[in-house]
């Protein structure tokens, strides 16, 4: 019985490395389709340009899903490798402490930025303009905090992503990015 608990949250964890590839690679599919950076002046001759507005909306949603998968997992990894943290924040000390991200200022700056996508429906474009560019400079670090993030599951805990299915795309965004 309890061999069966420890592997439900392996195969957990292994389920949440899944997504976080799946998330980067909808992120960077979404990222691809936009001329950066974007300009105020674009946004007036395209206010009405569903295409567009589609992708920006994507670009928020799977910058958040992808910070908050993520988050997630590393809550569950730091539980799986007999760590303690009552508050995210200690997960987040933890994860900078062993190089995984790059500091909780910059993780929380992400967290921010994105934020304020959801819950902001700005319609002045040089506002428009600097946040999509803001959240397209952040998209790195995530790419760049999640390769590290599942190298040490891996390394710690020999786990690996549930599929590889989307590896691939994963490694030939982080390398695009490079």
């Amino acid at each position: 019985m309890t061999k069966d608990i420890l592997a439900e949250e392996q195969q957990h964890l292994a389920s949440l490395l899944e997504a976080i590839q799946r998330c980067a690679f909808f992120l960077d599919a979404s990222d691809r389709k936009i001329a950066w950076p974007l300009l105020p002046d674009m946004f007036i001759q395209k206010k009405k340009d569903q295409s567009l507005f589609e992708s920006l909306a994507a670009i928020n949603e799977r910058f958040a899903k992808l910070q908050d998968t993520l988050g997630a997992a590393m809550r569950h990894a730091l539980m799986l490798q007999g760590e303690q943290a009552e508050t995210f924040l200690k997960v987040l000390i933890f994860y900078e402490k062993i190089g995984v991200i790059d500091s909780v200022a910059t993780w929380q700056l992400c967290r921010a930025a994105r934020n304020l996508a959801a819950h902001d429906y700005e319609t002045e474009y040089s506002s428009l303009a600097e946040h999509f560019n803001t959240l397209h400079e952040l998209e790195p670090m995530l790419f760049f905090t999640a390769e590290r993030f599942l190298e040490r599951c891996k390394s710690n805990l020999d786990i690996g992503p549930a599929s590889r299915e989307f590896e691939p795309e994963f490694l030939a965004a982080l390398r695009q990015i490079r």
